[in-house]
C-alpha cells in the first residue's frame, strides 16, 4: 500500500528526472552518431571526465550542505595535486604516500579555510575567494621554483595504471567494444559510497545537515556549528584534492593548470541533482547524476563540432535553470518541514 506513494515521489524527483533525460539524449546521439560508442576515444575519456568531475561536485556539496559554497575548489585541487607530485618528483614517494599525502594538504587548506570563516563570521564566499585568489599565486610560483617546465612529470609504479587503463567492455546486441570503463571508477565509487554514508547513517552527517537548515536552531540544540563547519570544509579541501590527483592521473602530469575547469561543473552537478544552495539537503547520486548529464551534452556538442564558446554558453545557461529549480524546491521544502538524515537520497 505504501509502495505506491513512494514510487509517485521518486518519479517526481531530480534524479528520475535526470535519469529520464540522459538516457533519451544516449539514444538521440547513439542513433545521430553511432561513434558515441567508440569506447577507446569516446566512452572511456567520457567516463573519466565523469569520475573526475563527480568527485568535484561532492566537494561543493559538502559545503552546500551547511548553507556555504566553496569558491576555491579548482585552486584547492590543484593545491593537493602539486603536494602529490611534488613528492613523486623530489622525494620519489611511492604511489599511495603520495596521494595520501596530496589528500592531507588539501584537508588541510580545506581545515584552514574553514577555521577561518567559523573564528571571523566572514562569509563563505569571501573567504575561499580569498584563498582562491592566495593559491591562484601560491600554486604557479612552487611549480615554476621547483620543476622543469611548470610540471612534475615522474610517475611511480601504478600511476599510469589508475589513471589511464581501463578494464571492461560495453555490450549492445552481441557487440562488443573495446574496453571502455576506466579504473579509477572503482575509487570513486568508494567516495561515493562513504560520502552517502556520512549523510545518511552518522550523527555528523546529521549535525551538518541541521546546521545548514538552521544554524541557530542547531546551536540551540547543542551541535557545535563551528566544528561542523572546520569539517564541512576539511571533507571539501579533501575531495577536491582527490578530483586532482585523479585527473593528473589521467593527463599523465602534475601542472598548474589542474582544477582550472572545476569550479562551475561543481556547482552545476549537486544543484541539479537536488542538492540546496542554502543548505540542509544533499544528494549524492544526484550529483553524480547532475555532471553525467552536463558532461554528456558537452560530448554530444563536441561529436557535431560544436566551439568551446558555444558549450560554455550552454554551461551557463543549464546553471541558471539549475539555480532556478534550486530556489524552487527550496520554497517548497521551507513551506513543509526540514527533511531529516534518513530522508537524505543517497
Amino acid at each position: 500500500m505504501t509502495s505506491r506513494p513512494a514510487l509517485v515521489r521518486w518519479l517526481g524527483t531530480p534524479r528520475f528526472v535526470l535519469i529520464a533525460i540522459i538516457a533519451v539524449l544516449v539514444g538521440v546521439l547513439i542513433a545521430l552518431k553511432p561513434s558515441f560508442l567508440n569506447g577507446a576515444f569516446v566512452l572511456a575519456p567520457l567516463i573519466t571526465s565523469i569520475a573526475v568531475f563527480t568527485v568535484v561536485g561532492l566537494a561543493q556539496m559538502t559545503v552546500l550542505s551547511i548553507g556555504h559554497m566553496n569558491i576555491a575548489v579548482g585552486q584547492m585541487a590543484a593545491f593537493g595535486a602539486m603536494v602529490a607530485g611534488l613528492s613523486f618528483d623530489l622525494f620519489a614517494l611511492p604511489l599511495v604516500a603520495g596521494i595520501l599525502l596530496g589528500l592531507v594538504a588539501g584537508a588541510a587548506i580545506g581545515a584552514a579555510t574553514g577555521w577561518m570563516i567559523a573564528r571571523t563570521g566572514v562569509n563563505s564566499f569571501i573567504v575561499t575567494l580569498a584563498m582562491s585568489f592566495a593559491l591562484l599565486g601560491l600554486v604557479p610560483t612552487v611549480y615554476s621554483a621547483l620543476s622543469t617546465g611548470s610540471a612534475f612529470v615522474v610517475k611511480p609504479e601504478g600511476f599510469d595504471l589508475l589513471g589511464r587503463t581501463s578494464f571492461a567492455s560495453v555490450c549492445l546486441a552481441g557487440w562488443c567494444g573495446p574496453a571502455a570503463i576506466p579504473l579509477m571508477v572503482v575509487p570513486v565509487l568508494v567516495v561515493m559510497a562513504v560520502i552517502g554514508l556520512l549523510y545518511q547513517r552518522t550523527r555528523y552527517g546529521r549535525e551538518l545537515l541541521l546546521t545548514g537548515s538552521n544554524v541557530t536552531a542547531a546551536e540551540l540544540s547543542g551541535i557545535p556549528t563551528s566544528r561542523r563547519i572546520v569539517l564541512a570544509h576539511t571533507l571539501s579541501g579533501t575531495l577536491a584534492a582527490l578530483a586532482g590527483i585523479l585527473l593528473a592521473t589521467s593527463i599523465g602530469s602534475f601542472t598548474p593548470s589542474i582544477g582550472d575547469e572545476f569550479m562551475l561543473q561543481s556547482f552545476v552537478g549537486p544543484i541539479l541533482g537536488g542538492t540546496l544552495l542554502a543548505g540542509g539537503y544533499v544528494s549524492v547520486v544526484g550529483t553524480f547524476l547532475g555532471i553525467t548529464l552536463t558532461l554528456v551534452i558537452r560530448k554530444g556538442l563536441e561529436l557535431f563540432g560544436v566551439g568551446i564558446e558555444t558549450l560554455n554558453v550552454l554551461l551557463g545557461i543549464i546553471l541558471l535553470v539549475a539555480l532556478s529549480a534550486d530556489r524552487v524546491r527550496e520554497i517548497r521544502l521551507r513551506r513543509g518541514r526540514t527533511p531529516t538524515a534518513e530522508e537524505v537520497p543517497a
